[in-house]
């Protein structure tokens, strides 16, 4: 199916009610994912850019081979589940191209361009924008007041956005920009100020289900915590330790299907519990360049469950 309106670099209305896409897009994080946009490890380096990749590097660099390896696992996850598959073209001078989630975020209006804090991935940014328009995929707009990454936009449910910000990646100025496209088009919205050490919120939050969510309780803070069980969210607990390993960092496919890091113990064995089935696939080695599961993936159509 192609889309049925023409690429435009701007699709935002400035004044709020912009019409939501018709054939991309969806309205949160966990109705059933039919297409996911993917980014390739062909490239990848091990860079120093978290205070995790760092450690990394000093004590056991990632094996290049072994991570690709690691993503291939994970391809065929998503394939075993039936999403349909889109990719970046890997560029060489885009190392960190793998990780899809910080480049870009789709809304149900459009796909933000956001603004890459490390120089070395300024690039993929642009590199998006190509993605899109070969795929047919209007841009909503682009961040421009400051710094943003997608692992910073958080779609909790229908018309609820946690945004994150603060860390070493998403300065408020960039933040408060996205903030208030959203509050313009009729969305609850809550900053969540997060510690540089975890990069992005959806190390620590990420939604599994309707009114389900998994969050570090050690590492998040209790206001956020309060306002999810306000919204009658049931917290699943993923412990600091399985956090650090990006444990929390998981893709929710809908449909009571998961796919999540073996790091992530915990997670696994209480969802499994629950009657999910969940794809355990090992990311140790990938991870170690600074990103799981959930960074690794763009969602660009869910449909409504």
């Amino acid at each position: 199916m192609q889309f049925n309106e023409p690429f435009s670099l701007q699709r935002r209305n400035p004044k709020g009610g912009t019409t939501p896409l018709t054939r991309w897009g969806f309205k949160n994080e966990t109705d059933p994912l039919t297409d996911v946009l993917l980014g390739s490890p062909a490239h990848l380096r091990h860079l120093s850019t978290s205070s995790l990749s760092r450690k990394h590097l000093r004590e056991a660099p990632c094996n290049i081979q072994v991570a690709q390896s690691q993503h291939k696992e994970l391809v065929a996850a998503y394939e075993h589940f039936g999403v349909k598959i889109h990719w970046h073209d890997p560029t060489p001078e885009l190392p960190m191209q793998v990780y899809s989630r910080d480049s870009s975020v789709m809304t149900p209006y459009g796909a933000i361009i956001t603004a890459m804090a490390n120089w070395w991935r300024r690039g993929e940014n642009y590199a998006a924008i190509r993605t899109y328009e070969k795929l047919g995929i209007p841009i909503y707009d682009m961040v421009t007041a400051g710094t943003f990454e997608g692992g910073d936009f958080n779609v909790i449910e229908d018309g609820v956005v946690l945004i994150g910000c603060g860390g070493a990646r998403t300065q408020e100025e960039g933040a408060r920009q996205v903030e208030d496209w959203f509050k313009k088009e009729g969305w609850e919205t809550r900053l969540a100020f997060i510690d540089e050490y975890y990069v992005h919120i959806d190390l620590m939050v990420v939604p599994i289900a309707e009114k389900l969510t998994a969050v570090c309780l050690a590492c998040t803070e209790p206001g956020i915590v309060d306002w999810l069980k306000a919204k009658g969210h049931e917290i699943i607990d993923v412990p600091f330790q399985d956090t650090m390993a990006l444990g929390c960092n998981f893709m929710s496919l809908g449909k009571d299907r998961v796919i999540a890091p073996t790091s992530s113990k915990t997670l696994i064995e209480n969802l499994r519990a629950r009657g999910f089935e969940v794809a355990a696939i090992d990311m140790s080695e990938i991870s170690k360049t600074g990103g799981g599961i959930h960074c690794m993936a763009q969602a660009l159509v869910r449909e409504a469950a």
